[in-house]
């Protein structure tokens, strides 16, 4: 090798390593700020973060996954996680364009949970609640035979401890890869519910962005109460294959929590911030035997 060689390569593996912390640091600052998807304005991660993951210059809500949301809705430190170990398998060994076992797998990694449900007993502002979440982020939160089965079981220890039962619905629809098993879960879900109702029990939902298809046919409109947070997208069909099949333009804000109070699809809508306060003071006022009406007096008292 010439000295000229020797030169040539010594300055190209300096600009391949020059190239390389470029890129790194590149990506480093990427992960410092967060677009929003509304207003397209540049967020610093950190205070999105802080501010529950709500822009601050528009409103809008983001998508957030399951522990977050347990972190945001319970009293700190009061969550006992059930049913956990529970795995999803492949009854149909089904593929498309790949299997059904390496998209559980790649869900997996991206949501860090074994299936689109967690479920536990926690506390909301002081009282016990059973409490499921849904992340959209393990395939679009698609409610297969673990998810319906994780709810059943929640709603069903609800009822043996007598406690509220709320659910947090972030999902796509029944899952496509289980086929009728995941179909079953609906009614399997709805019998539960009727269980709860039977027993007294207050059964709740809210619904986040988004709740679609078999969840909002099912266990995510049969709350005694239906709360949906603000902004969210809520539907059976989704609104491309509505206009396609009606031949008509929709509305704007067609299938928006705003747009579904607005036509008593739902019970009211609440922004992030309030909605732990909102659900606690439901649980309080449910759950009170005697001086109900005189509590309920001085609250409405007090707001006006």
């Amino acid at each position: 090798m010439s000295l000229r060689d020797w030169f040539s390569q010594r300055v190209k593996k300096n600009l391949d390593s020059t190239k390389v912390e470029s890129r790194m640091s590149c990506d480093d600052l990427s992960k410092l700020w967060t677009k929003c998807y509304n207003c397209n304005a540049s967020l610093p991660s950190k205070d999105l973060e802080k501010n529950l993951f709500i822009c601050p210059k528009c409103d809008y809500h983001f998508r957030i996954d399951a522990r977050t949301r347990v972190e945001q809705f319970l009293d700190e430190n009061t969550f006992d996680e059930i049913n956990s170990g529970m795995l999803p398998s492949d009854p149909l060994e089904f593929i498309d364009t790949v299997s059904y076992k390496v998209r559980q797998k790649k869900a997996k990694v991206q949501s860090s949970l074994n299936d689109a449900v967690i479920t536990g007993i926690g506390q909301i502002k002081g009282y016990k609640t059973a409490v499921a979440v849904m992340d959209f982020a393990y395939m679009g939160g698609s409610m297969g035979s673990v998810v319906g089965e994780k709810i059943t079981r929640l709603i069903e220890e609800g009822v043996r401890r007598h406690i509220p039962i709320v659910v947090i619905t972030s999902s796509g629809g029944a899952r496509m890869q289980e086929s009728a098993l995941s179909l079953m879960q609906m009614a399997k879900t709805s019998c539960a519910i009727a269980r709860a109702n039977e027993a007294g029990v207050l059964y709740m939902t809210v619904l986040a962005e988004p709740t679609f298809g078999g969840v909002t046919a099912s266990y995510g409109t049969l709350g005694d109460i239906i709360i949906a947070e603000q902004g969210a997208r809520i539907g059976f069909a989704g609104r491309r294959v509505i206009e396609q099949t009606i031949r008509q333009k929709l509305p704007a804000n067609f299938q928006t929590a705003e747009y579904l109070l607005k036509y008593g699809q739902v019970d009211l809508v609440s922004h992030r911030k309030d909605l732990k306060n909102t659900v606690a003071k439901l649980i309080r006022i449910h759950s009170c035997k005697n001086n109900c009406k005189i509590e309920i007096q001085e609250e409405v008292a007090v707001n006006d």
